[in-house]
């Protein structure tokens, strides 16, 4: 067999539930060889394709998946949204009108300031983002359920550091 084929076996996701999530760039690789920043990769592809695969079982796209999640905080005008998301706001347009369409938010007007629009979750996408908010956080758990108490603590800290640090480092805006 040559370099660029692969065997029937070899193609199988392995490794349980989270293996299909897996098969992002530089997967080949020995996890115990990698180093920090090659690991974060692909951790990151692991967390998107979970992320999408769940979004996919909840008929949403993972972008309209975000969205339900972060109007789950409450009501959002259109150009917070636009910077939570990085696009314009004319881009957000028509994510909001399949979102519409769908029956899972509505626009309305900002009383006091007729140009404004906020968006609110309906009834139906709070639902639906309530149940895949608990089931992305169930896998994401799942995810690290192996890992001690010590070492998820220690995992949760680290997390939080970074996280704090790119918040609020200059270079993060």
């Amino acid at each position: 067999m040559s370099k660029t084929e692969t065997s029937p076996e070899r193609a199988r996701p392995r490794g349980g539930r989270f293996a299909g999530f897996a098969q992002v760039h530089g997967a080949g690789v020995d996890p115990a060889e990698l180093d920090v920043a090659g690991g974060l990769v692909q951790l990151t592809g692991v967390i998107q394709g979970l992320y999408a695969g769940i979004s996919e079982g909840h008929d949403l796209t993972p972008v309209q998946a975000k969205l339900l999640c972060v109007l789950l905080d409450g009501p959002k005008g259109m150009a917070e949204l636009a910077q939570c998301f990085g696009v314009e706001k004319a881009a957000l347009t028509g994510l909001m009108d399949r979102a519409e369409k769908r029956g899972l938010a509505e626009r309305s007007p900002v009383p006091g300031d007729r140009r404004a629009v906020q968006v609110t979750l309906t009834d139906v996408g709070r639902r639906a983002a309530i149940a895949f908010h608990a089931e992305v956080g169930e896998a994401l758990n799942d995810l690290i359920g192996h890992l001690s108490a010590a070492d998820r603590e220690q995992f949760r800290a680290v997390m939080a550091g970074i996280i704090t640090r790119c918040r609020t480092s200059p270079s993060s805006s």
